[in-house]
């Protein structure tokens, strides 16, 4: 027995119209007989092409709005019929349903919708119902339907039938099944998510769906597979940035650059150029500058070394001088809300490092979900979208933070929040000069980032590292007097940290004895 199936049939009906008239035009040329709905068949009869409504099938009117047309038994009998089975037949011809060979089905814009900020009601009556249910009856009869949901497939149909003389292959029908069970379970993802946001509530389960965007060589490891999906919002992020060169993203590299864009993000371009370089999805080198150039230099100073083969990221579009300072040394990803054409010109000569491009910043104050993946289940939680101010630390200390301090505390603190725990971060004139990060005692993560501090001395031949003057952030409290009294031998004169440890008396006392100014924030940034 062939897997062939001609097609002879096609129920269309579809909210996104694109490449609608070519298919239809090119299906009724190969005789294959039109069914259609509202919109969708007024447009295929303002093209010229003959076009049966749903409602000569149904026997009633479409009605309520269109809220009801198609959940009739002489629509899904025709799709649901398994034409190998005699009862099935049988009952075809007793009702006169006749078979739908082709279904072609785009969903109502739910998602689009939704991100438009329409009002609720409006939200709701664009909840289609029976678009996924006719998508789910052709696509579990994929036997003998041929089922397209995406205006991405209209030209793999049509060579299809080119290539078996009007029929489709069971593979290729499979492939779309696969397809079309995959949007349905997005969209209702989508719908679900909507309604727990709108009612704020956390839902008995949650689903999450994305598109894919690329297959990707590997994964994490040469053993691993993995693809790259969107979740479909227009956040500017590493789903939506336009590669304008070099070769393709590997899973490590969208991961970095996704931590790079996220924390450069944090510091508004209003308030002068910054930059951020990540390395393993850590920062090795935070700053900012009186230019792009020079707040690049100073990320970079931090850390050279982890700098070698690393992720950078800007809050300004990207220009050419602070290009050329790029290509001197080896870097994977570059990623800025825009770049000059002087910019282009310079990373053009450098075809294998990515510059990446967007059309502004996210909003770090979104309060979207994140989630991940644990044995047995997922993790799902708020994005940490907590932010300080001046008016919200507290001094502790017998001696009070300069000015000075405090502008480098919170610029420290803000970049400790993209750290991962346990996070030490000194800083000193918005510049990061050392970073531990991920550390099991945090009293090694100040150590940790000390030594590098006192490296990096060594390469620029500086007499003292620059932690002689610093600040430090800890992005939780200080169990022990320990890590602070490390960051004071490295030099370091103030600190900024949440507060709440059983010993604060002990840490606050210790502090004082060093003369060191401490604020707290009463505020966490655990980032594992």
């Amino acid at each position: 027995m062939t897997d062939l199936i001609p097609l002879r049939r096609a129920l269309i009906s579809v909210s996104d119209k694109t490449g609608l008239v070519d298919l239809a035009t090119a299906l009724a040329a190969r005789g294959v007989a039109l069914v259609s709905t509202g919109g969708t068949a007024k447009a295929l009869r303002d093209a010229g092409l003959s076009v049966e409504d749903v409602s000569d099938i149904t026997g009633f009117p479409e009605m309520m709005d269109g809220r009801v047309k198609t959940l009739h038994p002489g629509v899904h009998g025709g799709l649901l019929a398994l034409r190998d089975a005699d009862d099935h037949v049988a009952s075809m011809q007793a009702h006169d349903i006749q078979p739908i060979d082709l279904l072609i089905v785009n969903l109502y814009p739910f998602e689009a919708t939704v991100a438009a900020g329409a009002a609720p009601d409006v939200v709701i009556e664009n909840i289609d119902i029976g678009g996924p249910a006719m998508v789910r009856s052709a696509a579990k009869n994929h036997r003998f339907v041929t089922i397209v949901t995406d205006t991405e497939d209209y030209d793999a149909l049509l060579d299809q039938l080119a290539a078996n003389d009007g029929a489709t292959t069971l593979a290729f029908r499979t492939s779309l099944a696969l397809t079309a069970f995959s949007r349905t379970a997005a969209y209702d993802a989508a719908v679900s998510g909507w309604m727990a946001e709108n009612l704020g509530e956390v839902p008995r389960r949650r689903s999450f769906a994305g598109k894919l965007v690329q297959t990707l060589r590997y994964g994490e490891n040469p053993h691993q597979t993995a693809a790259f999906y969107s979740d479909g919002s227009a956040r500017p992020s590493i789903a939506t940035a336009q590669q304008l060169q070099g070769k393709e993203l590997s899973y490590n590299n969208i991961n970095d650059t996704d931590a790079a864009f996220e924390l450069v993000a944090e510091f508004d371009p209003a308030d002068g150029p910054a930059c951020a370089i990540i390395k393993h999805a850590n920062p090795c080198g935070v700053a900012r500058g009186d230019s792009l150039q020079a707040a690049y230099d100073a990320a970079f100073n931090c850390d050279r070394t982890s700098a070698f083969g690393g992720i950078i990221a800007f809050n300004q579009p990207l220009d050419g001088p602070t290009a050329e300072e790029i290509s001197q040394i080896f870097t994977e990803v570059v990623i800025a809300p825009g770049a000059d054409a002087q910019a282009r010109a310079v990373f053009a000569k450098k075809k294998n490092l990515r510059l990446l491009v967007t059309d502004g910043l996210p909003d770090v104050t979104d309060p979207s979900l994140t989630a991940r993946q644990v044995s047995g289940g997922l993790l799902v939680q708020d994005r940490d979208v907590g932010r300080i101010g001046l008016g919200d630390l507290k001094t502790v200390t017998k001696r009070a933070p300069t000015q000075a301090e405090l502008e480098d505390m919170l610029f420290a603190w803000t970049v400790a929040k993209h750290v991962k725990s346990n996070a030490i971060v000194y800083a000193k004139n918005k510049a990061t000069v050392g970073i531990g990060a991920g550390q099991m005692s945090r009293v090694d993560s100040t150590r940790i980032a000390a030594r590098k501090a006192q490296d990096m001395a060594d390469v620029l031949g500086l007499d003292a590292p620059t932690t002689h003057g610093s600040v430090v952030a800890s992005d939780a409290f200080f169990p022990f007097a320990d890590g602070l009294i490390t960051a004071a031998e490295a030099g370091a004169t103030a600190l900024i940290q949440p507060g709440g440890s059983m010993r604060d008396d002990e840490v606050i006392a210790a502090a004082d004895e060093l003369g060191l100014a401490m604020v707290f924030t009463g505020m966490r940034h655990f980032r594992h």
